[in-house]
């Protein structure tokens, strides 16, 4: 039987976990991606110096890639004995190769030509065509930059620690912090694609003009897709779309919130435009919103800046990545041991716990920080820097801005500030500005079976990847959802009738009206490990805690005790991944190998000697407080 043929958009995080999913149950995956490189969000990208243009960085210029190139061509002539010929074109400076699967491990000497900032790409193992692709496809970025992509900053670090983030089948190197830098993300993440060999099925600088229903749809299920490249449009048929651009298309930016913005004389611009702090040193700032991003830009900008404001409605109740022992905070949290607790408390219980916790490390209320809402109703902010710079006076917490001056904010509170900068952290919206007919597919609330399926198609042949806020990280949540999208296309999962799929929904928006406080952000927000459990028991790979615990005693505690990572849900069912054990069984040893960089001597027998002095004490306390009490009696 002929592979069923699935468009991918995109080649973010969920579109590289889209194309393995594909190809683990014999799928013919076809990514669009209209940048020049995968990583989506994750690719940092600044602003150049000349025209204002969107550069990527790092990468060559064509200046080098054209020495690099020149490099190549001397080591071919070299090695042509083991080689097949390849050809350049020149018009879209790529190369064609004609043996892709050829490695660089004997290309040792050409490396030496390559720049320090590829290091990644210069190791054994990886083929001309995975080289040749970012060498040209990078240097042509320079010249046709990526815009109207959601940009990050340089300093930006994920949220959420390693072990919890990684791919459910390929754990993060055990050397890697953490929590990592975007660059060592990018990293991971094409380690990650060459791993699987996910490039040669990516399609870079191909913008999805349009998908349609083909006129048998209701019979076939199949897909018109039109896909723009090098300057002219394509159309191809497909058996299944997955959609997987994301939350972060564009940026959102309510100037009609903020009276007298117009006639501010001094500069605005979203946190989108933000990369580093430079341009803002000697400033005055308002940074406005206080999510991940704003507490973040509104910290680092602090430190140039002459004063930074950070505004905020209802305030923050905020977490730090270290938590007790210095352990990962998610790791340390997400448990299913944590979890099984928190259904059983009432949640004002487990509500006031997590905000005594959080006032014990600073009091929000002495810091302005006060939220108006209780911690597990509403977004919350990671970082580890905010208080630092309020409490040494660099930023200063404020009400919403009631309106602009030419020359200054003026807050709800009554008080004025003499402003140059004002910073929107108002975060993204998102549009799918290629679906035609998008209503028939979407309804105006975006409304979706379990976040992934739009109930009202006939075939259930196109899906959403990744248009959820789970709290806690997204890459595995999107691969999961990939493994149970591409077990539907398959026909090997059934979906319930409309009617069944629209009463799910409905019953999920009325608990989360219980649960969450109104926002745009928070209607598609989920817990982690209760919906990686609910999409995992679809597919059939949610783990069986009875059966381990009567099998795998040592790997069941870990399941139950030890942090949920996404290697639990390939221990069993489809996709069954089979170091998935001893993934788990060694996560610790992960997360504690690249803390330890300094050895120290003997500190295990000095800790022990201590715990057995302190044993034995407490053991002649305990006896002769019985005897006391047993002299007493008598």
């Amino acid at each position: 039987m002929k592979a069923k043929k699935i468009a991918v958009i995109g080649a973010g995080v969920s579109g590289l976990g889209a194309i393995k999913s594909c190809l683990e149950e014999g799928l013919e995956p076809t990514c669009f991606e209209k940048g020049s490189d995968i990583g989506g969000l994750w690719r940092y990208e600044t602003w150049g110096q000349a025209g204002g243009h969107l550069h990527a960085d790092p990468g060559p210029s064509l200046h080098t890639a054209g020495h690099l190139l020149a490099a190549l061509w001397a080591g071919w002539m070299q090695l042509k004995a083991v080689c097949s010929p390849w050809t350049l074109h020149d018009g879209q400076r790529q190369l064609t190769l004609l043996n892709n699967s050829e490695t660089l491990s004997t290309w040792h000497t050409v490396f030496t030509q390559c720049p320090p900032s590829w290091p990644c790409l210069i190791s054994p193992g990886v083929s001309l065509s995975e080289l040749t692709h970012h060498v040209f496809m990078t240097a042509s970025s320079r010249e046709t930059p990526d815009t109207g992509r959601a940009g990050i900053y340089k300093s930006l670090t994920c949220n959420t620690s390693k072990e919890m983030t990684a791919f459910s089948d390929y754990p993060v190197p055990d050397h890697f912090p953490n929590y990592i830098h975007n660059s060592k993300m990018m990293e991971y993440l094409r380690m990650y694609a060459r791993h699987f060999g996910l490039m040669q099925h990516i399609e870079f600088l191909a913008k999805v003009c349009s998908v349609r229903k083909r006129p048998d749809f209701s019979s076939s299920g199949q897909w018109d897709v039109v896909v723009e490249a090098d300057g002219k449009q394509q159309s191809y048929i497909f058996d299944g779309v997955m959609i997987c651009s994301g939350h972060y298309t564009e940026k959102h930016l309510p100037l009609q919130e903020f009276a007298g913005i117009q006639k501010f004389r001094g500069r605005y611009l979203h946190s989108w435009e933000y990369k580093q702090p430079d341009t803002f040193a000697g400033k005055r700032v308002v940074v406005i919103g206080i999510g991940n991003s704003g507490a973040d830009v509104a910290g680092e900008i602090s430190r140039v800046a002459e004063q930074v404001f950070l505004s905020t409605r209802r305030g923050a109740w905020i977490w730090n990545r270290v938590w007790d022992d210095g352990n990962p905070m998610d790791t340390a949290l997400f448990t299913r041991y944590n979890r099984a607790l928190q259904k059983l408390l009432p949640s004002f219980l487990i509500n006031r716990w997590a905000e005594k916790k959080l006032n014990a490390r600073f009091n929000h209320a002495n810091y302005g920080l006060q939220a108006a809402h209780r911690i597990f109703s509403y977004q919350t902010v990671v970082s580890d820097d905010l208080p630092n710079h309020i409490v040494t006076g660099r930023v200063r917490m404020k009400p919403n801005v009631k309106e602009f001056t030419e020359t200054s904010a003026i807050f709800e509170d009554g008080t004025e500030e003499k402003v140059d900068t004002v910073l929107f952290a108002t975060g993204y919206t998102f549009s799918f500005p290629f679906l035609e007919d998008d209503l028939a597919i979407l309804d105006s609330q975006h409304s979706m079976y379990k976040f992934v399926f739009p109930p009202q198609l006939e075939k259930p042949t196109l899906c959403f990847i990744g248009l959820l806020q789970p709290v806690g990280a997204l890459i595995p949540t999107t691969e999961l959802q990939s493994r149970w999208a591409v077990r539907v296309f398959q026909g090997l999962k059934k979906l319930p009738s409309e009617t069944d799929m629209l009463a799910e929904i409905n019953r999920r928006k009325t608990r989360m009206a219980k649960e969450f406080v109104d926002s745009p952000r928070d209607a598609s927000r989920v817990y982690y490990i209760d919906y990686m459990d609910e999409i995992a028991s679809e597919l059939g790979v949610k783990p069986n805690l009875l059966s381990l615990f009567l099998w795998d005693a040592k790997l069941a505690r870990e399941v139950f005790y030890g942090p949920c990572t996404p290697y639990q849900y390939r221990l069993q069912g489809p996709g069954k991944w089979t170091g998935a054990r001893a993934a788990i069984l060694t996560q610790r040893a992960r997360i504690l190998k690249p803390l330890r960089t300094r050895v120290l001597q003997h500190s295990g027998s000095r800790s022990s000697g201590w715990l057995w002095v302190r044993s034995v004490c407490a053991v002649i306390f305990l006896s002769a407080s019985m005897v006391i009490i047993l002299q007493i009696g008598h």
